[in-house]
């Protein structure tokens, strides 16, 4: 297995192309994430030229993990889309505090259910959130900001991360989330 760590603008077409279309099949067809989507393709706004990614692929080049990173002193998912978790809190927005985002690491390959928080709980689901972490940092990062479904807190925690909430969880489309800090 090989991580890639980069900004958009510095990655393949090709590997961009393989990254969204795993991000499909993990959000859209797996989790049924209601997402807007493009020919089997999941890329949202936050995806831009800066975004930094981090990417898992096997020996055969097939990605197999991702996750986003951005800065929240430009837009953001939780700032734009999910500010109702953060309460009364002051939106992040600071050199050193980074979101992370469209994080997976599940095996799109095998034909078996996913469990409900199975990208998150495996030791190749810790070892991209620690090669995410060092990316983030290399980036400036001390504090990563998440939104997160009930269950990643303590997920987190259990596989040694500093993981907390910013406030009490919010029901958003039938589900209830959370934004999580995870110090670093």
């Amino acid at each position: 297995m090989q991580f890639t760590a980069q900004q958009g603008n510095h990655l393949s077409k090709q590997l961009v192309g393989q990254m969204a279309s795993y991000r499909h099949q993990v959000f859209v067809e797996r989790l049924r994430w209601q997402l807007q989507t493009k020919d089997g393709l999941e890329l949202d706004q936050f995806d831009r030229p800066d975004t930094v990614y981090v990417i898992a692929q096997d020996e055969q080049d097939r990605v197999i993990g991702c996750s986003r990173l951005l800065p929240t002193t430009q837009p953001y998912l939780l700032s734009e889309v999910f500010p109702q978790l953060m309460h009364d809190l002051p939106m992040p927005n600071s050199p050193d505090v980074w979101e992370i985002s469209r994080f997976a690491a599940v095996d799109t390959s095998a034909n078996t259910p996913m469990p409900r928080f199975g990208q998150f709980s495996s030791p190749f689901a810790v070892s991209l959130m620690e090669a995410s972490i060092a990316c983030a940092i290399e980036h400036g990062a001390r504090l990563l900001v998440t939104v997160s479904p009930m269950g990643i807190e303590r997920l987190l925690r259990k596989a040694g991360f500093d993981a907390r909430r910013a406030g009490p969880p919010v029901v958003v489309n039938g589900c209830p989330l959370f934004a999580c800090l995870i110090s670093i």
